[in-house]
């Protein structure tokens, strides 16, 4: 007689409880959209459309008084879109989650409820340890959208905010070169018959792909340095035609800032922005020539560069008109809010989807990239190295 072998143990063909699928918890969302009081920043981080989808799956939006105004959203267009409007700052800074561009002052750290979540800018280079302490004080968990990395290892609002910088930095450029502006009367374009403008573009990142898809389109003659082979080359393969490319050699260099008509500083840097362009290069370009600098929130890359303002955004210096204002996008409010808005909103739906924010940190792995602080403590190796702050790896805490 055989003998039958059971695939299955005894434990197994016991019967069994049987497990039914948990139900997730969605997380209402208590959102705060302060005014910014920042010099000279315009805009917000929710458009009303961003604020209507928020509010439509049930999320509470309050939003202080005029706080779009600058961006040409009303409080009429938020009220509309479903946020409670606010008059009271105080009311806004203790909802749990808090959404700023730029990073809070101690005196709006001081309106935030311990253990609520901020979500602004970080600025590393700017900040005192003082913000840290009062944010630790606090136990808030703070998240750097300028920090955050999506799957391809990219920094979405970064390169964004750097799509619109390039963009600009041409539009800035050619309304300067025009007589209304004191410039030299010239087009910067290609007209039949006369010969084209010459842009010298000093960077080939996204700052620099940019202005040189836009001086490209308006026919302009463009030149591009930098120092990276790689990223000179992934320029081209982008804007689908070949331009002229050149690493970053001094005569090189000294010849085609002597014919052009506009140069755009695009170069960042580890810790700033590097000089390539000396007083004496300078002072052998075209009179009237126009710089513009947007390299200048990193130290600028041109030697005679000093941060200007919105108000007050070129001086002249060896004969070269120079722009050399920081935060370029602010100019463009609308756009960037947009922008910003676009890549935000999709997270806060995804954190309320996940059962809120908690949740969301333990799954997420996108959103722990822009961490700096959770409940306190300090999170992100470079802030604590560069304050000389105790350090906690996110993923241990989270255990």
């Amino acid at each position: 007689m055989s003998k039958h072998y059971s695939p299955f143990s005894i434990h197994e063909l016991i019967p069994q409880e049987e497990k039914l699928e948990v139900k997730k918890q969605k997380g209402k969302l208590v959102i705060g959209l302060p005014k910014e009081t920042h010099f000279e920043e315009k805009r917000i981080c929710l458009t009303p459309d961003a604020v209507a989808a928020l509010s439509q799956h049930g999320h509470k939006i309050i939003v202080e008084s005029q706080a779009g105004k600058c961006a040409s959203f009303t409080d009429q267009n938020y009220s509309d879109a479903g946020a409670e409007i606010s008059y009271d700052a105080k009311q806004v800074f203790e909802c749990h989650v808090i959404l700023k561009i730029e990073p809070p002052t101690l005196d709006e750290i001081k309106l935030i409820k311990p253990q609520s979540i901020l979500v602004s800018a970080l600025q590393l280079k700017t900040q005192s340890k003082k913000y840290f302490e009062s944010l630790a004080q606090k136990k808030i968990t703070a998240i750097a959208f300028d920090f955050i990395k999506d799957e391809k290892g990219m920094f979405p609002v970064l390169k964004s905010l750097s799509e619109i910088a390039g963009t600009a930095s041409v539009l800035i450029a050619a309304e300067l070169m025009s007589n209304q502006s004191n410039g030299n009367g010239v087009l910067l374009g290609n007209i039949s018959g006369v010969p084209p403008c010459e842009v010298v573009i000093l960077g080939a990142g996204t700052v620099g792909e940019f202005a040189a898809k836009s001086a490209l389109g308006i026919g302009a003659s463009v030149k591009v340095f930098d120092n990276s082979i790689f990223k000179l080359r992934s320029l081209q393969n982008n804007i689908h035609r070949s331009i002229y490319t050149s690493t970053l050699q001094p005569r090189t260099l000294q010849k085609a800032l002597m014919r052009c008509d506009v140069v755009i500083g695009a170069l960042r840097g580890t810790s700033r922005a590097p000089v390539v362009v000396t007083k004496e290069m300078i002072q052998r370009m075209k009179p009237g020539a126009v710089i513009v600098d947007v390299s200048i929130d990193r130290g600028g890359c041109f030697e005679t560069s000093e941060v200007t303002t919105h108000q007050t955004p070129t001086f002249t210096k060896h004969g070269i008109t120079h722009y050399c204002v920081p935060n370029i996008p602010s100019r463009y409010a609308r756009t960037a809010t947009v922008s910003i808005s676009n890549i935000i909103t999709p997270f806060l739906l995804h954190i309320a989807e996940e059962g809120g924010f908690e949740q969301a940190f333990k799954s997420e792995r996108v959103l722990r990239s822009g961490m700096y602080f959770y409940r306190g403590i300090v999170t992100n190796r470079a802030v604590a190295e560069w304050f000389d702050l105790p350090y906690r790896d996110i993923n241990l805490l989270l255990l």
